[in-house]
C-alpha cells in the first residue's frame, strides 16, 4: 500500500477528533441533535485549521444512514464514501477553478433534482471568495431559497471578499488559529501512535513554524521525519527550517543591553553562519523581548516547565523595563522597514544599531535588575596567593580567606566548612576584582563576571561558581575575554574554570546581586525624598492626586 501523508491519514473523521474548534463543534452539534438545520453555512479561517474537514463531517452527519446526528457512525456506506471522497450526493467545488458565471449556472442546474443516494444533496464550495461578481449574483437566489433537500457548505480564507448579500444568507462560523501548545500536544500524540521518537524542543519549533495551522504542522512533521531518517531531532529541525539557535539571539540581546557595539556585530556575524532569514531572526528577538518584559512585570509569567526559562529570567535581569519596551518598539519599526533595506543583513544590523543609539545616555547593562529572592547554600571560597588590588584599595593584613585556602584540598571540597567571615571576605575581594577589570571587559564578559562567585584556586586555575542567571552568558568569546582580563590583573597566566550552580549560596552575594540591591535602595530613597517634598505633598492634597512610584527615576550618582 502506498504511503499516505500524515495530514490525510490523521484528518478528523468526526466532531470529537477535531482539534481546537470547540465553539463551532458545539453549535453544529446542538443544531444537528435538535433538528435546527440551516440551509447554508460559511466556514472562515486561515489555511489548515479545519474548514473543509468540518464541512465533510457535517455532510456525514446529514447523510449518515443512522439518521441526522452529531455523531455519525463512520461505518455505513454513506460515511465511508464521504471519507473516501466518492459520495455522489456530496459535490465538492473549487471556486478558484470555476470563476465564470456560466460554470456556476451549470452547477446550479441540478439543484432542483432530488439526491441520488442520501438524505441531502450537499454543495461544498471551497475558497468561495474566488467567485466572480457574476457567479455570486447567479448564486444569490438559490442560496436564499434552496429546495429542502439541498445544503450549501461554503469555505473561505478571505471572508472580506465575499459580498454582504451572500454573508447575510449564511450562518457564519469563524475557525480560530490553533495555539502552539495544542499543536504541540497533537503532534506528540500522532508521533506516539506512529512510534516515532521526537525531542520536545523540535516539536516546539515545528509548532511555532506552523503559525496556527494544523495542516502546516503535519506537513512540516512529515518533512522533519524524512529529514531525520525516522527521528525528529531539534538540530535537524533547525537545519531544515533555517532556525537560529536561541542562545545566539540571547547573546545578541545581551550585547545590546550592555551597549557593546563590537559584541553586537560579532553576534550578527555568528548568526550569518547559519544563513538565516533575518526577518525571522528579528521576529525571534521581538518574541524574546516580549517574554523578558512579561518576566519583569508579572510574577510567574514564565513557567519553569519552559526549556529556556532560566535564560529568559537572566535576560530580564540584563535589561531594564524601559529598555525592553524601547527595544521592542524599535524592533517593530525595523520589521516594517526591513523589506526596504539594501539587503536583509544590513537591515537587521541597523535595527540593532538603532537600539544602541537610542539607549538613554549613561545607562549600562543591568544584570540583576529583577529582584532575586534569598539565595541558598554557601560555596567554598579559598583565596589565591597575594596579588595586587585595585588602585583605590590597600591591604595591610592577610585576608581571613587565606587561612581557608591554606587548609587542605578536603576543605576546598567541602563548602559547608567555610566560616561565614571567610566567605564574606572572599566575596568582597571578588567585588574588588570585578570593579578593577570592568574597563577591560564590558559587554557580555562583564555581565558574566558579575554573575559569578569566587570559589577558589588550585595552582594557576581560578574556579568561579556560575549562578543560574549567568548560564546564557557563558559563551566561548566571553569566557576568553574574562580569562584574559584576569590574567592581566593578576599579572600571570591563569586558567579559568566555571562551575554552574543550581542555586545561589545564602552567604555570598554576586556583584550583579549587590548592584541590584544598591539600585533598589537608591530607588527607595528617591521615592521617599520625592514623597517628602512639600510641593508634591501640596499637589497631592489640593488635587487629590497620587504619586506613581514607578515613574520616579533616581539621578545616577
Amino acid at each position: 500500500m502506498s504511503y499516505q501523508v500524515l495530514a490525510r491519514k490523521w484528518r478528523p473523521r468526526n466532531f470529537a477528533e477535531l482539534v481546537g474548534q470547540g465553539h463551532v463543534v458545539r453549535a453544529l452539534g446542538n443544531a444537528l441533535d435538535n433538528d435546527r438545520l440551516h440551509h447554508a453555512y460559511l466556514f472562515t479561517g486561515t489555511r489548515g485549521v479545519g474548514k473543509t474537514t468540518l464541512a465533510r463531517i457535517l455532510a456525514k452527519s446529514l447523510n449518515c444512514e443512522q439518521g441526522v446526528t452529531s455523531t455519525p457512525c463512520g461505518e455505513c456506506s454513506a460515511c465511508r464514501s464521504i471519507d473516501e471522497g466518492r459520495y455522489v450526493d456530496l459535490l465538492e467545488v473549487d471556486a478558484a477553478s470555476r470563476t465564470k458565471v456560466e460554470q456556476t449556472r451549470e452547477l446550479l442546474e441540478n439543484v432542483p433534482y432530488a439526491p441520488v443516494a442520501g438524505r441531502y444533496k450537499v454543495y461544498l464550495i471551497d475558497e468561495v471568495h474566488m467567485f466572480s461578481d457574476g457567479s455570486f449574483n447567479a448564486l444569490l437566489k438559490t442560496l436564499e431559497e434552496p429546495p429542502p433537500h439541498v445544503k450549501f457548505l461554503l469555505a473561505t480564507t478571505d471572508p472580506q471578499k465575499v459580498p454582504v448579500t451572500v454573508l447575510s444568507r449564511c450562518l457564519q462560523f469563524n475557525l480560530k488559529q490553533l495555539p502552539l501548545e495544542l499543536i504541540q500536544d497533537h503532534l506528540r500524540q500522532i508521533l506516539a501512535s506512529e512510534q516515532i521518537q521526537a525531542e520536545a524542543a523540535a516539536l516546539t519549533i515545528l509548532s511555532r513554524a506552523a503559525a496556527g495551522s494544523m495542516r502546516d504542522a503535519l506537513s512540516l512533521l512529515d518533512q522533519a521525519i524524512a529529514f531525520g531518517a525516522g527521528q525528529v531531532k531539534e538540530a535537524d529541525v533547525r537545519a531544515m527550517l533555517g532556525v537560529i539557535p536561541q542562545e545566539r539571539l540571547y547573546q545578541v540581546l545581551a550585547a545590546v543591553a550592555a551597549g557593546d557595539g563590537p559584541g553586537v556585530l560579532a553576534g550578527v556575524a555568528e548568526l550569518a553562519d547559519y544563513a538565516p532569514d533575518f526577518a525571522s531572526a528579528l521576529q525571534g528577538l521581538l518574541l524574546l523581548l516580549h517574554r523578558a518584559a512579561l518576566c519583569q512585570q508579572i510574577t510567574g509569567a514564565i513557567s519553569d516547565a519552559d526549556a529556556d526559562a532560566e535564560q529568559v529570567r537572566a535576560l530580564a535581569q540584563c535589561i531594564s523595563p524601559e529598555d525592553a519596551q524601547l527595544f521592542y518598539q524599535i524592533g517593530l519599526t525595523g520589521q516594517r522597514d526591513l523589506p526596504y533595506a539594501p539587503d536583509p543583513r544590513s537591515g537587521f544590523e541597523m535595527v540593532l544599531l538603532r537600539m544602541l543609539a537610542f539607549r538613554p545616555a549613561g545607562q549600562g547593562a543591568q544584570p540583576g535588575f529583577v529582584p532575586v529572592s534569598g539565595v541558598k547554600t554557601a560555596e567554598k571560597t579559598p583565596e589565591p596567593q597575594p596579588r595586587p588590588l585595585p588602585p583605590s584599595q590597600s591591604r595591610s593584613q592577610p585576608h581571613p580567606a587565606q587561612a581557608v585556602a591554606e587548609r587542605t584540598d578536603s576543605a576546598y571540597a567541602a563548602p559547608a566548612a567555610v566560616p561565614a567571615a571567610a566567605s564574606a571576605a572572599a566575596e568582597d575581594d571578588w567585588h574588588q576584582v570585578t570593579a578593577a577589570i570592568a574597563p577591560a571587559l564590558g559587554g557580555m564578559a562583564m555581565q558574566l563576571a558579575e554573575n559569578c562567585l569566587l570559589q577558589g584556586w588550585r595552582g594557576d586555575t581560578l574556579t568561579l561558581s556560575l549562578l543560574p542567571s549567568g548560564n546564557s552568558l557563558a559563551g566561548e568569546r566571553a569566557v576568553e575575554r574574562l580569562q584574559r582580563a584576569l590574567s592581566e590583573y593578576f599579572r600571570r597566566d591563569i586558567k579559568l574554570q566555571l562551575k554552574p550552580l543550581d542555586a545561589a549560596p545564602q552567604q555570598q552575594q554576586s556583584p550583579a546581586e549587590r548592584k541590584a540591591e544598591q539600585r533598589a535602595e537608591h530607588q527607595r530613597r528617591a521615592e521617599d525624598e520625592f514623597q517628602a517634598n512639600p510641593y508634591v505633598q501640596g499637589l497631592s492634597r489640593d488635587f487629590d492626586a497620587a504619586v506613581v512610584n514607578e515613574s520616579i527615576r533616581p539621578i545616577e550618582p
